[in-house]
This record gives structure tokens, sequence and C-alpha cells, in this order.
């Protein structure tokens, strides 16, 4: 599946919870991704965690998720980024 073809989907039940929420923030929902990325302990949902505070203008505390995450501090377009994570979910899916 692609990330468009994800980001069309009508339903995001049948999918992980951390897709949950990339699905939830393509679709303009912050509040519902973001407490799904924070109910995930590990190192991915640590990445979407860090990817929403960036999207929120909230630059300090994305350090500390993409720390947490170990992963550098993501320069590029929030869309690329959004990307990126998808594909690597929809990858393990």
């Amino acid at each position: 599946m692609t990330c468009d073809e994800f980001k069309a989907q009508t339903d995001p039940a049948p999918f992980s919870q951390l897709l949950q929420a990339m699905w939830h923030d393509a679709h303009d929902n912050w509040s519902r991704a973001h407490e799904l990325a924070q109910s995930e302990p590990g190192p991915t949902g640590a990445w979407i965690h860090a990817y929403l505070h960036r999207k929120e203008g909230d630059a300090g505390n994305a350090r500390y998720w993409y720390a947490r995450a170990g992963r550098p501090f993501f320069g590029g377009a929030l869309e690329a980024e959004w990307s990126a994570i998808t594909t690597a979910l929809l990858s393990a899916h």
C-alpha cells in the first residue's frame, strides 16, 4: 500500500496504533495523533511524537523526542517526514 492509498482509507481501525496516529495527522486531527503516539513507548512512537511536536512548532520538545527515538532532528518538509514515517510503518505492517 502506498502512502496515498493509506491516506485515502476511510477507517484507520484495521491498522496499528502508530499507523492510526499517522492517519489522524493526515486528516487534520493532531490531538488524536498525539494521543496515540504518546501511548506508544518505543522508538517509533517517539519518532512520531517528535514529528508531531515539530509540526506544532515546538522545536525544543521535538528535539527531546528525536533523541528518545535515536534519530537526528529532521529539518526537511513536514510532508516528507510524514511520508518517511508512514512508509516505514506500512513496510512493517
